[in-house]
């Protein structure tokens, strides 16, 4: 990854405070919106004036127009980044920031309509054009302009931004950006400007926005667009173009919202590995002048669902899916460069991979734009992690997520929508249920989850997932090969263990992903993966192809989604460090993933055929088994050797109830905040041939469990959820009849903390 050069070298003058400021460099200088572009158009990345305004006082101090901000940042790069030249990272919180820079426009705006576009700011914004308020926005996700025609003046103009990034209100949708100091799998911050800034010239009347819906089976494309204007006698030409040659062109006329049918002569369908693309050119006319001319693209493709699959142009094509977050070590939210961007589609595709689940975050138009060339499948989420659910908060996140779908409900790339992750149900059910309308109003071509992971909601859903980070790949097979359901456990278990209680446990005969799962953590010095880390590479590739194995051997799921393409500060478990160098040997992991997948052979339409449901006996009960549980004694500092056998003397250790954990975290049974836990308990088993043994866990962080003595389980780092460890032949040699002891160890290094569990037999 190049992590200090901008690309294309270009020398830009402003006048900001009277001092004439020369820029050799321009960061991401591309067109940021190949999707919507027209030949008028200037940037204003580069280097503005910054400042941070501590007290909230800078509309008092006239920080709006002709006042000098006290230091310098590099747009588009957030102040927490190294390439913004401040550096900031998680050392400062940042509410109220100030940008401005001056411009001057190029000779091919004069006389015309002028656009200003953010792709990017974190999270509100106002706007001023030489003193004057353009507008203000929502949303730190979501793209905006404002027309800044009327204050425009010759020579030098100005523009100020003002931003108010309060992440700490909980009405924010923030992603896996951390309130405090990078922890877990929350990293550091992007407060403000994180995308580019750019004029555009446009017609006295233009095409504002459009809508491309290709229908492959009858070779054409429908186009819905939107026109802004007072123009009279307007005609609008679309025309279709591939390798160069004119294929097709349909025209209207008429104000404000237009649609075309264009006929395909020629027909290139777009599909993974196969990413034909037709240009599209809308040109705009008043009488016989032109006056607005756009250049765009599209797929020829569709996406339909049948029973269990989901159809790229009719066709099934099973999902390998990377779970891809989108940071970078010197531009976070933001990368270096573009091809930066394109780079980690490559590196995903050389490891097996035909697409990904962009997790947390909504990536820009690049991105996406070389998802589209390259024919890669990607599923567009929000960012809705920090956003605590409160109703004044709905109307902008609505609305932000509204902006998001409009912008790029175009993209052939886009196979599917989830408007949130993880998340409980039981509390936002109807804002999980009206987003997901809202997101089929918009765009009813391609599948929707109203949530990925945990507790799905739904009545009738067309799409479900969960996420599943068993890092054994037995179990893992186990658990999905008959178990298509809503929880995130095996249906040969109990659902009360289900991840926030998933009660849905009916097979819905719908397209079904594990959209997460592996994790696997590897060098992972000073941070952690999902799991016990593997102590060799050949020890995790086992584990690779075990996990990978457990996906594609599933006729019944369309895809899953292995966490992650890259490591992100102190969580290590990508595929690639930080800085994209390789941790594996890629062709091999490539033999792994890309290997036939039994959805790609067999028909899964019909719902499979769930066995009869075993009998359990839960021997010790977890916080789900409310009246099956008993106490535990327990000490906090490390007692005598053998503290984990029979007989030995716990009498002076206190009691309580598991969870044993921190305040803040999912249910306290007894407050746990010191480093280390000790506790334990006896059981009763009535003796019996064991068919199965299973271990359900919730522990953050090291564990250690026995039985009788003998250790029956042992993790390191911390799970997120619930998780069921086989623990047969293991528990067959340390169980018997009558009185037995279990006994537990948890270490936490930082953080919350949190340690429950339940021991059964079949």
């Amino acid at each position: 990854m190049n992590g200090t050069g901008f690309g294309l070298l270009a020398v830009c003058a402003g006048l900001i405070g009277g001092a004439l400021t020369v820029q050799a460099e321009v960061p991401r200088p591309e067109h940021p919106r190949p999707d919507l572009q027209r030949d008028s158009w200037q940037t204003l990345n580069g280097e503005w004036q910054f400042e941070i305004d501590k007290a909230a006082d800078g509309e008092a101090r006239g920080l709006s127009h002709g006042k000098d901000l006290n230091s310098k940042i590099v747009v588009p790069f957030c102040p927490e980044s190294k390439l913004s030249g401040l550096g900031l990272g998680n050392t400062v919180k940042l509410k109220d920031v100030w940008y401005r820079r001056s411009f001057e426009l190029s000779p091919t705006m004069t006389g015309k309509r002028v656009r200003i576009h953010f792709g990017g700011v974190d999270y509100k914004s106002w706007v001023y054009i030489n003193g004057q308020l353009a507008g203000t926005h929502v949303g730190g996700s979501s793209a905006f302009s404002f027309e800044i025609t009327q204050w425009l003046k010759d020579g030098p103009n100005e523009v100020v931004v003002k931003v108010l990034d309060d992440m700490w209100s909980g009405l924010q949708s923030c992603g896996k950006q951390s309130p405090d100091q990078s922890q877990g799998c929350t990293y550091t911050r992007t407060t403000g400007i994180w995308q580019s800034v750019w004029l555009e010239a446009v017609g006295s009347t233009f095409v504002e926005n459009i809508s491309v819906v290709p229908d492959p089976e009858n070779s054409r494309v429908f186009i819905t667009a939107k026109l802004n204007g007072l123009d009279k006698d307007l005609s609008l030409k679309a025309e279709a173009f591939i390798d160069g040659k004119s294929v097709g062109s349909d025209a209207t006329t008429g104000p404000w919202q237009n649609t075309l049918v264009v006929d395909l002569k020629t027909k290139k369908l777009w599909a993974p590995g196969t990413p034909n693309l037709y240009d599209l050119k809308l040109t705009l006319s008043s009488g016989n002048k032109k006056i607005d001319t756009l250049n765009s693209y599209f797929g020829l493709r569709s996406v339909a669902i049948d029973g269990r699959r989901i159809l790229i142009n009719g066709k099934p094509v099973f999902q390998r899916l990377i779970l891809d977050q989108g940071f970078y070590p010197d531009g976070l939210w933001t990368a270096p460069t573009d091809e930066d961007l394109k780079k980690d589609i490559e590196l995903s595709m050389a490891c097996g991979y035909n697409g990904a689940r962009l997790h947390q975050k909504v990536f820009e138009p690049r991105f996406l734009y070389w998802a589209d060339k390259l024919g890669y499948m990607v599923w567009g989420e929000s960012a809705n992690w920090g956003f605590s659910f409160k109703p004044e908060g709905y109307a902008a996140y609505v609305n932000e997520w509204t902006e998001i779908l409009l912008r790029d409900r175009n993209h052939p790339s886009i196979i599917g929508w989830s408007a949130f992750n993880e998340t409980n149900g039981s509390v936002v059910a109807d804002l999980q249920q009206m987003m997901w309308n809202v997101t089929k109003a918009i765009d009813p071509t391609r599948p929707a989850f109203e949530t990925s992971g945990w507790t799905h909601t739904m009545p009738n859903p067309e799409v479900l997932d969960m996420h599943d980070y068993d890092g054994n790949g037995v179990s893992l097979r186990e658990r999905w090969l008959g178990n298509l359901s809503v929880t995130s456990v095996p249906r040969s278990i109990p659902a009360r263990y289900g991840s926030l209680k998933a009660t849905l446990a009916k097979d819905r005969g719908v397209p079904f992903m594990v959209s997460e799962m592996g994790g696997i953590g590897w060098a992972t010095g000073g941070g952690w993966g999902y799991g016990t880390g593997p102590k060799t590479l050949d020890e995790f590739y086992v584990r690779y192809k075990d996990s990978i194995d457990a996906m594609l051997d599933n006729p019944h799921l369309f895809g899953f989604c292995y966490t992650q393409l890259t490591d992100i500060e102190q969580e290590k478990n990508g595929l690639f460090y930080y800085d994209r160098k390789p941790k594996f040997d890629a062709k091999k992991l490539h033999e792994i993933t890309s290997r036939e997948a039994a959805y790609e052979s067999h028909d899964p339409t019909k719902p499979a055929v769930i066995a009869a449901e075993p009998e359990w006996k839960v021997l010790v009960g977890a916080l789900q088994d409310g009246k099956l549980r008993t106490p535990y004694q327990y000490v906090f500092e490390k007692p005598a050797d053998g503290w984990m056998n029979e007989g030995f003397d716990d009498s002076s250790w206190k009691t309580g109830l598991a969870p044993f954990a921190s305040e803040g975290e999912w249910t306290v049974g007894t407050k746990w905040t010191s480093v280390d836990i000790f506790f334990r308990k006896t059981f009763e088993y009535a003796g019996g041939e064991i068919k199965k043994g299973a271990l359900v866990i919730l522990y953050d962080e090291d564990t250690e469990v026995y039985v009788n003595g003998q250790k029956i389980f042992g993790a390191e780092k911390f799970i997120t959820q619930y998780q069921l460890y086989s623990v047969t032949e293991l528990l067959k040699k340390a169980l018997k009849k009558g009185t037995n002891t279990i006994a537990v160890h948890t270490r936490q290094s930082s953080g919350g903390q949190y340690i429950d569990l339940a021991l059964l037999v079949e």
